[in-house]
């Protein structure tokens, strides 16, 4: 495959370029988008190399996507980075360094339907309800929930609007935020584009602009995490229905990005929302396409497991990830090296003490040495929680080459089955032997996670 890199000659995927010399970058920086549509027929950007760098802006995801039908695909994501010399069946780590917020301010709520105003699915076929053109250009006039119109006809054109929402202002520090009440959310509607701090390529409409008001005075943590993170799929599919869940909904489809039950697979989940994908955390990614396409977006301020509003506090910041080859681990999905903080508490590496009192308890019933392991997350998605959950299991057993049934107790005595989103994306943490992590290439980064 060659990547045609804009202004640059063209690169292979192995990042040679055709004078044969490597064009693999130290480091790509990101300030371009995709229309919502992941598409591995598109040109990439990079390739960056085994080891080097990616700086990002990201944009916001759900809201303004949601109410702007120019964006197919419910989030606006970073256009794919490609990684030199990743091919098929390989897999990318990448380690998050560094998430930052930049917003001043957001909004978000639980959503509901707009008729009519949608073909099949109001996250991926926006549709003008009076000149019924598909995925509309729109703009906005004024504020409040009829802001977004048709920049054709002037009809009231987002699929979406609020059920219970609130604009939520953050603290200089990006600490702690504050919901606001009707004059302050219209205050910062009027001027939305600003402290949403929009990327100057994004072209979604800032959620703020709607004003929601129905939550004031509550106070809320941050802990920023990444909601979209991985590698293109094998197919052209939707950003945000790139994962068990969401993409279940591309199943006969009545729009052009419709999908068959078979054509699921191609996903590489890279639309997870677990909190756990924040910085100090490693992602381990397959590689479904040559050069993998390492995207990003839909950072999330703060959230609780589940996400079960539907949404959490979408805003824009800077994300630096370091990225590492892994060549041959043929993974259906990512697996999550979390930072200790986040791990189940009977996942976490056992402290020296522990080893000596398991050690000498082992002795004391004739077992000849205790089984050194340490912790790993693997990611399972499905329309609903069972079936991610199930997803998750009959990964970790291929992973790790032992039965789902040698999985199950192993979760249950060392680990925990964690909701990411509601509905279908799960973690299935546990701790696995140290031996088979070796032998699959997993232990250089578990141990330098863990400080094995």
């Amino acid at each position: 495959m060659t990547l045609t890199i804009e202004g640059k000659a063209d690169v292979h995927a192995d990042g040679r370029s055709d004078n044969g010399r490597s064009a693999a970058h130290e480091t790509v920086y990101v300030d371009q988008f995709v229309d919502g549509i992941l598409d591995p027929h598109r040109p990439m950007l990079g390739p960056v190399r085994d080891g080097g760098h990616i700086v990002a802006n990201t944009a916001p995801g759900c809201w303004g996507p949601m109410i702007t039908p120019e964006i197919r695909g419910g989030h606006e994501v970073t256009r794919p980075v490609a990684v030199a010399g990743a091919e098929v069946g390989d897999a990318i780590v990448i380690r998050i360094k560094e998430i930052t917020v930049t917003s001043l301010a957001t909004a978000s709520g639980n959503d509901v339907f707009m008729d009519g105003r949608f073909l099949g699915d109001p996250y991926v076929a926006g549709k003008c309800p009076e000149c019924g053109q598909l995925y509309p250009k729109t703009k906005l006039d004024g504020i409040g929930q009829t802001a977004v119109r048709c920049a054709s006809c002037g009809a009231d054109a987002a699929p979406f609007s609020f059920t219970n929402g609130y604009t939520i202002a953050f603290d200089a520090n990006h600490t702690l935020g504050v919901t606001l009440p009707q004059a302050a959310a219209e205050e910062i509607a009027r001027d939305a584009h600003r402290y949403a701090a929009l990327p100057e390529k994004s072209i979604q409409n800032p959620i703020l602009a709607f004003a929601p008001h129905d939550l004031v005075g509550l106070v809320a943590r941050l802990r920023p995490f990444m909601g979209q993170l991985g590698t293109t799929p094998a197919i052209p599919m939707p950003d945000s229905h790139n994962a068990g869940d969401f993409g279940s909904f591309l199943i006969g489809a009545p729009h052009e990005y419709a999908l068959t039950a078979d054509q699921l697979q191609h996903r590489t989940d890279g639309h997870l929302d677990i909190d756990a994908v924040r910085a100090g955390s490693i992602l381990i990614c397959p590689v479904k396409v040559p050069g993998g396409g390492v995207y990003l977006g839909d950072m999330h301020a703060l959230q609780g497991d589940g996400e079960i509003a539907g949404h959490t506090c979408d805003v824009s910041g800077t994300v630096t990830l370091q990225v590492h080859l892994l060549k041959g681990l043929n993974l259906d999905g990512p697996i999550l090296l979390p930072v200790v903080e986040d791990l189940p508490f009977l996942a976490r590496p056992l402290s020296a003490s522990e080893q000596k009192q398991a050690d000498a308890l082992a002795q004391a019933w004739g077992v000849a040495e205790v089984e050194q392991s340490a912790p790993i997350s693997v990611i399972g998605t499905g329309p609903d929680l069972n079936a991610a959950t199930d997803n998750g299991l009959e990964r970790a057993a291929a992973l790790l080459e032992m039965s789902v049934p040698e999985v199950k107790n192993r979760a249950t005595i060392t680990g925990a089955i964690e909701i990411g989103r509601h509905p279908g994306v799960v973690q299935v943490t546990f701790r696995a032997p140290l031996s088979v992590l070796e032998r699959r290439g997993l232990l250089p980064f578990v141990r330098d996670q863990y400080g094995l």
